[in-house]
This record gives structure tokens, C-alpha cells and sequence, in this order.
């Protein structure tokens, strides 16, 4: 039975994967500070090993990978504002926290799995979905701490032939999501009945992904791919926020009003114009690529957080 240590396994995307890695006969060790609080399930919590610490402690990083196969780094800061307001602390756990996991991986020989970020795209003028060959153009602290950490992850295999994948996500979204989100919050907003607020003209495009999709990608990517390579996991779809927010509305049978607000100045370097990705380079190497289409990903995210609200 392969091990595997999912660090920040109790989020959004951690916790999906720590559940997916258990069903599939995993043994798995989840490592978390809780400061954003523990989204696995009880019944599968009481079947994994779970260690409350931080990414950032080099002996607990240590005592947790034991015998580990894969190492899935999840762990970080998240979220616009406290990205925002925190850029020294966001690179700090980014960097130390990687050279913790890349320690750890060495002693066991463990594959790292890391989840980067689309954001390393930044602000570059696209006409087309982004491969993963495209000049970066990282901008903000988050963005600049995971292009690094590709580089260590290059560097770690080029120097010590471990095997190491970087994986760019793009705008996952999905159920547990807290509403520091996009989705999440107009889907509150929505079934509240209260005002959808856009940041900005609305026209800005993402590439939204379903959880499952990512979470699939992410333990094929695991199994199947050596050496080090860089991912995008993408579900190639550009959607407008506006239009977004439009789904949800019609969708959900909502009455809310779409309203357009200014967008604070701190989130600037996040307001990207334009941004859809290319899986191309995922589906050579595991023969899978995201495909969860926006509406009914959204219908069922919306049912469930109806479900959620009926049963609370």
C-alpha cells in the first residue's frame, strides 16, 4: 500500500484529495495548522493519520513523512486580501515550507507532487490559452513564491533525481469552498437572495475547474509521471466573471441583482484581464484532462449548497 503525506489536507482542495487518496487504498497522512479550520469528513478523518502543525516546522514536516511515497504539498496562504496583506509571511511559508517538504522527500524518496499556480501566468497580454512554455510574469508575492518553488522543484530533481511535478491550477472551484472565493460567494449571495457584487466591469475571463477534475489530474499526475514536469490543469474553458455570476443567477432561480462595484486597490496585481489554460501537456502524459462543464458543475455545487442550508 503506497503512503503519502498531503500537506494542508484539511482545505478546499487538500481535503478532496485526502479523501480520494483514502478511497483509492492510500494510506495517507494529512499534515495542517487548522488555522482555516478541518474540511475532511469525520468517517474518513477517523481512518488517516492526522497531525496538526505547520508546513514552515522542519521536524514536523519530518515526523510526518516517514516511510512516504508521495509528498502532495498543498499547504499555504490563500486568499486575495490576506495574500494582500501579508506578502513577507506568504513567501516565507511558501519557500520554507517547500525546502521543508523537499528535506523530507529526499530522506524518504518520495515523489513531490506541488500545487503551483496559474497566477505565475500574470499579466501577459493573451490571445490564446496558455501553455505551459509561455514567458511567466509572476507579480505578486504568492505568484512570485511558487514560480521559485518550480525552480527549487527543477533543481531538486536535476540535483538529487527526485521525481518532482508542479501542478498549475486554475481557479478550482467545488464543494467546501469558503466564500473568500469567487464562486462560492455568488453562490451565497445568490441563494440569500442578496446583491451579486463584480468586482470591477466584469469582463475579466478565468478558467474555472472542478474539484474533481483537479483531484483526478492530481493523483494521475502522481502515478503515472517521472522526472520533473510543470502542468496546467485546466478545464480550457474562458468564462467572464460577469457571466459567471449571470450563470449562477439563472441556475440557482435566483432574484439577486448583478451589481458592479469598484474593486479594492490591493487587489489590482489580481485583476487579471484575460486568462484560459491549455491541458494538451497533461492528457500526453496521463491520458486525462479536465472536461467538467461550468454549468453543470455549478448546478450541482448549487444543490449542494442548498442541501447545506436545508439540513443546517
Amino acid at each position: 500500500m503506497a503512503k503519502a503525506l498531503v500537506t494542508g489536507g484539511a482545505g478546499f482542495i487538500g481535503s478532496h484529495l485526502t479523501c480520494n487518496l483514502h478511497e483509492k487504498g492510500y494510506e495517507v497522512v494529512v499534515l495542517d495548522n487548522l488555522l482555516r479550520g478541518n474540511k475532511i469528513p469525520k468517517n474518513v478523518l477517523n481512518e488517516i493519520t492526522f497531525i496538526q502543525g505547520d508546513v514552515i516546522d522542519s521536524k514536523t514536516v519530518m515526523e510526518a513523512a516517514k516511510g512516504c511515497d508521495y509528498i502532495y504539498h498543498l499547504a499555504a496562504i490563500l486568499g486575495v486580501d490576506v495574500v494582500a496583506d501579508n506578502p513577507t509571511e506568504t513567501m516565507e511559508v511558501e519557500v520554507m515550507g517547500m525546502k521543508n517538504v523537499g528535506d523530507a522527500a529526499l530522506v524518504n524518496n518520495a515523489k513531490i507532487i506541488y500545487a503551483s499556480t496559474s497566477g505565475i501566468y500574470g499579466h501577459n497580454a493573451i490571445e490564446q490559452s496558455v501553455t505551459e512554455d509561455i514567458m511567466v510574469d509572476p507579480r505578486t508575492s504568492y505568484a512570485m513564491a511558487k514560480r521559485y518553488n518550480e525552480l527549487y522543484l527543477a533543481a531538486l530533481n536535476e540535483e538529487k533525481g527526485l521525481d518532482c511535478i508542479a501542478l498549475r491550477y486554475f481557479n478550482v472551484y467545488g464543494p467546501r469552498q469558503d466564500n473568500r472565493m469567487v464562486t462560492p460567494r455568488f453562490i451565497e449571495q445568490a441563494i440569500a437572495g442578496e446583491q451579486i457584487t463584480v468586482f470591477g466591469t466584469g469582463e475579466q475571463t478565468r478558467d474555472f475547474t472542478h474539484i474533481d477534475d483537479t483531484i483526478k489530474a492530481t493523483i494521475l499526475a502522481g502515478e503515472k509521471v517521472t522526472g520533473f514536469q510543470i502542468f496546467n490543469v485546466a478545464n480550457e474553458n474562458e468564462e467572464s466573471i460577469l457571466n459567471l455570476a449571470k450563470k449562477i443567477v439563472e441556475i440557482s432561480g435566483s432574484e439577486s441583482e448583478i451589481v458592479l462595484i469598484e474593486a479594492p486597490k490591493k487587489r489590482y496585481d489580481y485583476e487579471v484581464g484575460r486568462r484560459y489554460g491549455n491541458s494538451d501537456k497533461l492528457l500526453s502524459f496521463v491520458g486525462y484532462k479536465p472536461g467538467t462543464g461550468l454549468d453543470m458543475g455549478l448546478a450541482e455545487l448549487i444543490n449542494y449548497y442548498k442541501n447545506q442550508n436545508s439540513s443546517s
